[in-house]
């Protein structure tokens, strides 16, 4: 790694005379940068190079999220790099930070968590910080299929990474524990490490294109600040757009289903390479669930909430494609295919298997979806060779 120069403090008009003009004022090892204020989305503010306390060197941004950022940093203690989460210095992002470290010190209390989660190492607060240290990870299964421009992963990965998804969403449930969060970006690969291998993708020249795999399929899951818990008051709203399930949008209350429901949507996306249900509005997310899935059971829909009643017509079907608000949403949708043609589009081997899971993980009532544990029973995993 290229070696970073030093920024220089700036010296206030009330301090002693400069040094010599030959003699170079280098600040010593751990120092801690001039405060500075925030900026104005109350994220910590800093330049390369820099020390977070004493301990770490700030090397890279890593990523951002509405949390806050995450920071590659070398840990001068233990001689290795970490992922620090440093949290906005807004009370409710440290009031979810708070939540995080706790649901992460109950995960930590089992040993198999260490290979299922993300391990926390430490925390501290640093200027108005929450500041989570964790271990360093690979990129996120969404960074891998930016890379590839979207194109889906092998079938046996699919299944290696459903399979673990699947384990530590199960480890959490066992423990009363809702992610809430589920999606691509929340999963990480533990190594970087890849390989090139030829892709069926061709350009008009016949050129060979070439996309990335994975050397592992090693996966931990990540991004514990929205977890809720199983006996407490919940949000009316959770979950990334793309993958929240019906009964949230219905507004019928919700609990661990919902994780189910994501892990669903995840494993379509995994082997078709673009998000199940691409959308930011509510009726036409279940006109695409219609779409894909069949209609919305009655029973539901007379249940929804005073709010969600607006998107049916005598509560007993959806108001589409009439309160489409757009030709372009009413294409969106027909443009979806039913699950099962949209997994034998990149599922060849082992297809009728990973159909009837699906099924099982996205099915509308929440009560009747696969929990965890049963889908981690199912032939798609215990019986590779089944098509």
């Amino acid at each position: 790694m290229e070696s970073r120069s030093r920024k220089r403090t700036r010296q206030t008009c009330d301090e002693a005379a400069a040094p010599p003009p030959e003699r170079e004022v280098v600040p010593r090892v751990g120092a801690s940068p001039p405060w500075r204020e925030d900026d104005r989305d109350g994220h910590y503010v800093f330049d390369l190079g820099e020390n977070l306390t004493r301990r770490y060197k700030i090397l890279s941004k890593m990523g951002e999220g509405t949390f806050g950022r995450v920071l590659e940093c070398w840990d001068r203690e233990t001689r290795e790099y970490v992922a620090i989460k440093v949290v906005r210095s807004i009370r409710k992002y440290r009031d979810a930070a708070m939540i995080e470290i706790d649901v992460l010190n109950r995960l930590a209390e089992n040993e198999k968590y260490r290979s299922l989660c993300v391990q926390i190492q430490r925390w501290f607060d640093y200027r108005n910080h929450i500041c989570i240290v964790f271990e360093k990870l690979g990129p996120s299964l969404y960074d891998f299929l930016k890379r590839n421009r979207y194109q889906p992963f092998p079938v046996e990965l699919v299944r290696d990474f459903g399979r673990q998804l699947l384990e530590s969403v199960a480890y959490m449930h066992e423990l009363r524990l809702i992610h809430t969060d589920l999606k691509p970006e929340n999963i990480l690969l533990v190594s970087s490490e890849y390989i090139k291998v030829p892709s069926s993708k061709k350009s008009s020249q016949d050129e060979m294109h070439f996309k990335c795999l994975p050397k592992s399929s090693a996966i931990k899951l990540i991004d514990f600040g929205s977890t809720a818990f199983d006996n407490q008051e919940h949000n009316s709203i959770v979950s990334t757009r793309h993958y929240r399930a019906p009964e949230i949008i219905l507004g019928l209350g919700w609990s661990s289903p919902c994780d189910i429901w994501s892990v669903g949507c995840i494993l379509v996306e995994l082997c078709s390479g673009e998000a199940l249900f691409q959308t930011h509005e509510n009726l036409e997310h279940l006109a695409m669930m219609e779409r894909v899935l069949g209609p919305i059971p009655e029973h539901m829909i007379r249940k929804a909430s005073s709010s969600a009643q607006k998107y049916f017509r005598r509560a007993t079907r959806l108001n589409w494609p009439e309160g489409a608000v757009s030709r372009e949403s009413i294409r969106a949708v027909r443009k979806l295919a039913r699950l099962k043609d949209l997994v034998s589009r990149n599922a060849d081997h082992s297809r009728a298997a990973l159909v009837d899971l699906l099924h099982g993980l996205l099915r509308f009532e929440p009560s009747e979806r696969l929990s965890a544990q049963e889908a981690l029973d199912h032939p798609f995993f215990r019986n590779p060779t089944m098509t």
